[in-house]
């Protein structure tokens, strides 16, 4: 793993998630992050390590190497303000309880293959993003 860089671990077939890290990758000006499908050996390596259940958590997992992991709301949040920009204005969210953020993230992940679609296999990158995705 690089040093100093942030893993988004997302469900590689969801149209949404896909759609989530291409969002991402567009406006990390300062390239802080890296991205594994949670499907992927390296996912499933990163969550085990961590211990995280991907039953409960199956969407989008942010781990900081060395630091601490962040799932669900609390991933989409910090993931926003690493971005920077008006997106630290995101920082208000974090005032609603995690309790009823989390409902809502719930309520979308559970429909995101009935509102998104989802796709027979893994996204694979193009040559220029391969770099930023590990495994």
């Amino acid at each position: 793993m690089e040093e100093g860089k942030k893993i988004i671990l997302f469900d590689g077939v969801c149209n949404l998630c896909n759609s989530s890290v291409q969002f991402v990758i567009k406006r990390d000006k300062k390239d802080l992050f890296r991205y594994a499908a949670l499907q992927s050996e390296v996912g499933q390596r990163l969550v085990t390590e961590r211990r995280i259940d991907i039953a409960q958590v199956d969407s989008i997992i942010l781990i900081e190497p060395g630091v601490a992991y962040y799932t669900k709301s609390d991933a989409a949040l910090e993931i926003a303000q690493d971005l920077g920009g008006l997106w630290k204005l995101t920082a208000v969210f974090s005032w609603i309880p995690t309790s009823f953020r989390n409902a809502i993230y719930d309520f979308v992940a559970r429909n995101r293959y009935k509102w998104f679609g989802k796709q027979e296999s893994c996204m694979i990158p193009t040559p220029e993003l391969k770099a930023k995705f590990l495994g």
